[in-house]
Formats: C-alpha cells, sequence, structure tokens
C-alpha cells in the first residue's frame, strides 16, 4: 500500500494528492523543512516519545522565526484523527513543516513490524563518508541530499552508516552504538540526538553498562553493535562493511537492552492527545 497524505490545517485534513510510494518519496515532493517520523501504538492512540517528536518541528521553526500553520495542540488532535486511517494495523507517519510557508503536511502508510527473525539474527550494514550538515535539526533537505545513500538500503543492506574521517557518528535513519566488555560507546558530537536514544541511555545504565560518549572508529573492533529508532526500538547489528562484530551473531547486552527498551515503550508511551 501506498502514501496517503493530506495538509494539516486549522479547519481541518485536506488530502493532499501524491503518487509516492514512500515517505522519502512524499517528502521530496514538497519544499525544504523540518520533519518527524513515528509509529502509533495501542491501536493509533499513543506514540512512543510524541512530545520530543512535536518539539522537533516546533522549536527549529520557532527559532528561525517561522509562524506553524497549526498550533500543537491542534495537531495533535488531527494526528489522532489520522492515526484511525489504517486500523487495526498501527501507522506510520511523518510529519513535514515547510519553512517557507510554515504549513504542515502529514504522510502515512500502514506500519510494519520487523520479523523476530531480524531481532534473533541481526543485521548487516555498511559505511559512507556522509554527515549532516545541521545534525541537530531533522531537516528534510538531508533526505534528498542523501539520496544516493538511502537507495543502496535493501534486503542485503539494513543501514547506511554515516561517518566522518573514519568515525562512525550515527545511521541514515538511526542512532549507533558499539559495544566492548559491558561500555557502550556511542557519539555525542554530530549526530542527530534521536527520540529513543535517551531512553536507550538511561536504560544501559539500569542494565550495569558503562557509558563512553565518542564517535567509534569504521576500523574498530567492537564485542557486539546495535542501532535505535522510535519505530524498530533496538536492532542488532552483526557486520558492518562485510566485517563481523564479535562472533558475527546476537550478543548478550543487546538483547537486554532491546528487551529492556520493548518493555520500556509499552509502559512510557504518551497518549497522542493528553487526557
Amino acid at each position: 500500500m501506498g502514501v496517503i497524505s493530506f495538509q494539516i490545517t486549522q479547519s481541518g485534513n485536506i488530502p493532499f494528492p501524491t503518487h509516492a510510494g514512500t515517505l522519502d518519496e512524499m517528502t521530496r515532493e514538497l519544499s525544504q523543512g523540518f520533519y518527524t517520523t513515528f509509529n502509533t501504538l495501542s491501536q493509533g492512540t499513543k506514540v512512543m516519545g510524541f512530545s520530543a517528536h512535536m518539539q522537533r518541528l516546533f522549536a527549529p521553526a520557532m527559532e528561525q522565526g517561522i509562524k506553524p500553520s497549526i498550533n500543537e495542540e491542534d495537531l495533535r488532535s488531527r494526528i489522532a484523527m489520522l492515526a484511525k486511517t489504517n486500523l487495526p494495523k498501527e501507522s506510520r507517519i511523518r510529519l513535514i513543516l515547510t519553512k517557507n510557508d510554515g504549513k504542515i503536511y502529514a504522510a502515512i502508510q500502514p506500519f510494519e513490524l520487523l520479523s523476530k527473525h531480524i531481532y534473533e539474527n541481526g543485521v548487516k550494514v555498511i559505511t559512507t563518508e556522509l554527515a549532516r550538515k545541521t545534525p541537530r535539526m531533522k531537516d528534510t533537505g538531508f533526505i534528498s541530499s542523501s539520496i544516493v545513500q538511502r537507495e543502496k538500503i535493501g534486503r542485503d543492506v539494513f543501514e547506511v552508516l554515516l561517518t566522518k574521517n573514519g568515525n562512525i557518528l550515527e545511521g541514515m535513519t538511526s542512532n549507533f552504538y558499539a559495544i566492548e566488555g559491558r561500555t557502550l560507546i556511542t557519539a555525542r558530537r554530530g549526530i542527530l540526538l534521536g527520540v529513543t536514544r535517551r531512553a536507550i541511555l538511561r536504560l544501559a545504565r539500569g542494565e550495569g553498562m558503562f557509558i563512553e560518549y565518542r564517535s567509534p572508529l569504521v576500523q574498530e573492533k567492537f564485542d557486539e553493535a546495535f542501532l535505535t529508532s522510535s519505530s524498530r526500538g533496538a536492532v542488532p547489528i552483526v557486520s558492518i562493511d562485510d566485517r563481523l562484530v564479535g562472533q558475527g551473531r546476537v550478543g548478550k547486552w543487546a538483547t537486554r537492552i532491546r528487551k529492556a527498551y520493548q518493555a520500556y515503550v509499552e509502559e512510557k508511551s504518551e497518549d497522542i492527545v493528553p487526557s
């Protein structure tokens, strides 16, 4: 099923014609702006870290003097309506706030859970020498500028890791973590601070891990590695550029963190419209 899109206004959700098959394709049909992407939970009523997703739109707009076409409270109500679109399936939703006029658009498609096989067997990733120009801001311009790298993601490549001077910063659509012993290693600078990332770091400490803030080297040998995003949770990595991570299988720490995050989502996900 393709993407359906709307312009979100104070008066209602106006259908936005599109032939896009993916959220990225629809995003490239609009002028440059800020965006955030999430999936619904609990029959379209909840989202993990929804307040943080809202801030990804409204905070940078405020900093640049852009007046959004709809306020946050009304936007939440409009999203609650759209979240029912794919029931009984959950929805994957991208919100875009355009810089030139402050208009807000929503692109929606059914949310498909990753298979159990991926979490149990891990994924393969590759690296590319590329970094975000404005890493603290989720700007749609990066989607267009990284189209060549994004096209490499497919059956045999789960994610592309962004690197700079041989250091791993983050994934194209995720945050990256390496594990050595019981130490979790992750970049602090030059990355997008993902909505899931803060929870993962807190949970890792709760599991007895130490945190080391630095950009791991591409050629460094890790015991384990994984990536995180709000829709996929924690996904174990078993190879980087065809080089095995650790023993080339999912390790105990990645598994513990994944399970801890699953429990955290069930407990902490937010109502789209606060009660």
